[in-house]
């Protein structure tokens, strides 16, 4: 049973860094997609980062580029997302998500997590 267990979240003040970390266990993620997302109130989920698990290869929306970076730790099947130089937009319940390899890594994920929140005060 594939289980995706996200931490971190938390209160912050805007210009703040918390970073956000996804405990991935029941299945063989080498090959796997591994993705964060977050969807603030009433508004749809949007992707934030994402990479590829063998390669290491990062993606990332425009609106975090420059201030947020995902990475992997093989070692503990654990995917990060920093987040540095925070603003109240961000403010959102952040969700990890993984799914096989493909050359989509914005959308379609197979797993979720249960989501962590992130709150950034002005």
């Amino acid at each position: 049973q594939v289980q995706l267990v996200e931490s971190g979240g938390g209160l912050v003040q805007a210009g703040g860094s918390l970073r956000l970390s996804c405990a991935a266990s029941g299945r063989t993620f080498s090959r796997d997609t591994m993705g964060w997302f977050r969807q603030a109130p009433g508004k749809e989920r949007e992707f934030v980062a994402a990479v590829r698990w063998s390669a290491g290869t990062t993606y990332y929306a425009d609106s975090v580029k420059g201030r947020f970076t995902i990475s992997r730790d093989n070692a503990k099947n654990t995917v990060y997302l920093q987040m540095n130089s925070l603003k109240p937009e961000d403010t959102a319940v952040y969700y990890c998500a993984a799914k096989a390899a493909a050359v989509i890594i914005h959308k379609d994920y197979d797993y979720w997590g249960q989501g962590t929140q992130v709150t950034v005060s002005s």
